[in-house]
């Protein structure tokens, strides 16, 4: 059997492994879970890829067209610090993906660690919320 014929084989059981391993691990195989589909039956917890950005699922539904991860924010809460080893540019979070207390972001060209925990508000919005760091500890996407 091929390589090939092998991973196609147990796709369906990698696919599932997958929904319990932590964020971090989940982050470094994003291409590991399934990817979106419409028609398809989500549950919470559930994690999904849609253009190689990983989301976990918010509430049980059934996907629509209409209902794709990065324009339904009340079903998907798309994975902010994919990799804590990077820090990543800030993004607007939504009430469900907030930053925690430690995650670090790159905003306005300086580094910045949370200091709160489901932090919502960047850098600039609300500055007590946060403490600028030396980059050096990490790298800088």
């Amino acid at each position: 059997m091929t390589l090939k014929e092998l991973a196609q084989k147990y796709r369906p059981l990698i696919e599932k492994a997958m929904q319990y391993v932590d964020e971090e691990t989940a982050l470094e195989a994003v291409s590991l879970f399934p990817k979106w589909k419409e028609g398809e039956t989500y549950t919470q917890g559930q994690r999904v890829c849609r253009d190689g950005v990983l989301y976990t699922v918010l509430q049980d539904h059934t996907s629509q067209q209409d209902w794709k991860p990065n324009n339904a924010p009340s079903l998907f809460a798309e994975v902010l610090i994919p990799d804590t080893n990077v820090t990543p540019e800030w993004k607007q979070p939504d009430s469900t993906n907030p930053y925690m207390k430690g995650d670090t972001v790159c905003f306005e060209g300086q580094v910045y660690e949370s200091v709160i925990d489901n932090n919502v508000w960047s850098p600039a919005a609300y500055p007590q919320g946060w403490k600028a760091v030396n980059s050096n500890d990490k790298e800088v996407n």
